[in-house]
């Protein structure tokens, strides 16, 4: 049996343990997406420098990062899947998303529209939202955390 933050392979080994500690959303304008994440996730978050702003959530950052902002070069493009937020107060969250007008529009499994609260198939009660920036959030009630049996 692994210990404690270890993960076992299949083959039988351990893998080094690891946590996530950060997590980038890459903006092209990061002023207007850190009132969105204020507002949002009703927190002030931390300026760290002139083009990353830090959430704290619960123990994980979440980095707003504009790279021009910072001197890089690199361009900014939504990440592709969604993070995923876990919150004991979903229906709040959604009526801060709900006034913010960036609730999703397209329909997901099971024809369930994904910018409602709604069960899903894997029986998280969600709902789904892309910021300004065109990253894709998901956020579920935590009550009903679908771990596939991990606790």
């Amino acid at each position: 049996m692994a210990g404690r933050g270890r993960l076992e392979c299949a083959a039988g080994g351990l893998v080094a343990s690891a946590r996530i500690y950060r997590v980038i959303l890459p903006v092209s304008d990061l002023e207007r997406a850190t009132q969105f994440y204020q507002q949002l996730l009703n927190d002030s978050g931390v300026r760290i420098s002139p083009g990353r702003h830090y959430f704290d959530c619960g123990g994980v950052i979440l980095a707003i990062y504009e790279p021009s902002a910072d001197g890089d070069r690199a361009e900014p493009r939504p990440n592709f899947e969604h993070t995923y937020f876990a919150v004991e107060n979903l229906d709040d969250v959604f009526g801060r998303a709900q006034r913010l007008g960036v609730l999703s529009t397209r329909t997901g499994d099971g024809g369930l529209p994904m910018g409602a609260i709604a069960k899903r198939p894997w029986g998280e009660r969600s709902f789904y939202l892309n910021d300004p920036a065109g990253n894709p959030l998901c956020f579920v009630d935590e009550q009903t955390l679908f771990t596939a049996g991990r606790r």
